[in-house]
């Protein structure tokens, strides 16, 4: 299973971008799905909606096995790499169905002051 993201780039302060992350591969089911940020010089966290105070939305589409977070009102100290996460079960080789975890290579978003 792989994890891609997108949509990363610069920003302006108070601008939005949307990133959206896709899982492809031997996939039977998601059952959840982040979206993590790791900020320089800081371990990585959950993007959760005590960190960033109303200003991000989660959404999922279940059919497309995809993530997007919208940010809206971006900050400087936003400015993080982004990595979306997946709990899921998906097949092995022998078509049989373990419990795994997945993570995207990361997406950097940048806001400018």
């Amino acid at each position: 299973v792989q994890l891609q993201a997108s949509g990363g780039g610069l920003v302006q302060t108070g601008g939005s971008l949307t990133l959206s992350c896709a899982a492809s591969g031997n996939v039977r089911s998601i059952r959840a799905m982040d979206w993590y940020r790791q900020l320089p010089g800081k371990e990585r966290e959950l993007v959760a909606p005590n960190t960033v105070k109303g200003r991000f939305t989660i959404s999922r589409d279940n059919a497309k096995n995809m993530v997007n977070l919208q940010m809206n009102s971006l900050k400087a100290e936003d400015t993080a790499v982004y990595f979306c996460h997946a709990d899921l079960i998906e097949y092995t080789d022998l078509g049989e169905p373990i419990v795994s975890a997945a993570w995207g290579p990361g997406t950097r978003v940048t806001v400018s002051s």
